[in-house]
């Protein structure tokens, strides 16, 4: 499989002198497209701050990023954002939608910054596989927090990005929802060939998952079976 980002050695560090703060050791990473990987791990591990690192949202101390074969560590901003947009579909815990816009509208935004416009059936299938066909009208307050979340979900999916970055994206879901959305995520990255990197806290969503990594006080490693047998047993 094709790599599609990879870290080599990279860190981050807050602050400076006796105030420095370090979320994340020296690491390498690689993620492969039609690889689903996700990252478990306590509050405050440096979780989010690797995944914001991956997608190149805020800069490394030390170390080389790699996307698509392409060195990002030393792009200026207006190339970051190229990339961002054009390479990254980003779902956070906050769905951030715009509280203006209807839930189409959240949608046909990306077709304005991105100067092309998708078939209205890319939109609908969106739709239907996330179960908010019937929202499509809607405003932002109108939705409870899982549908938002759902929305947010499509939006991200809808430019038609090689990597997806999912930052605990099944937060706001019920259980049944929740398995729908991870088992999405998993036939996006193995019948797309697109890479997919989630965090969660919810075991019970693993075993879609192809490669679980677990991150502990800035420190990143791979789980092994039964590595991942221990934490489902702790979870139970």
């Amino acid at each position: 499989m094709a790599i599609l980002t990879q870290l080599k050695q990279v860190s981050k560090t807050y602050g400076t002198g006796h105030t420095a703060v370090t979320a994340l050791y020296p690491t390498d990473f690689t993620l492969k497209a039609g690889e689903f990987a996700a990252i478990i791990g306590p509050s405050g591990s440096g979780k989010t701050t690797l995944l914001t690192i991956i997608g190149n949202l805020q800069r490394p101390s030390n170390g080389q990023i790699i996307v698509n074969h392409q060195d990002t560590t030393h792009l200026n901003e207006g190339q970051r954002t190229d990339l961002r947009f054009n390479t990254f579909g980003f779902i956070l815990q906050a769905s951030n939608l715009i509280p203006f816009l209807t839930v189409k509208d959240q949608l046909t935004l990306v077709d304005r910054f991105n100067h092309h416009h998708k078939h209205e059936t890319t939109m609908s299938a969106l739709f239907d596989m996330l179960g908010i066909s019937d929202l499509v009208t809607n405003y932002p307050a109108a939705l409870s927090g899982g549908e938002r979340q759902r929305v947010a979900i499509a939006r991200a999916l809808y430019n038609d990005p090689s990597i997806i970055l999912a930052d605990e994206p099944t937060a706001s879901l019920d259980t049944k929802r929740a398995l729908q959305v991870v088992q999405l995520l998993a036939d996006i990255a193995h019948h797309s060939q697109r890479g997919v990197m989630m965090i969660t806290h919810d075991t019970r969503l693993l075993d879609a998952v192809d490669t679980v990594y677990e991150m502990r006080d800035g420190h990143l490693k791979t789980l092994t079976d039964e590595g991942m047998r221990k934490i489902k047993a702790i979870a139970i």
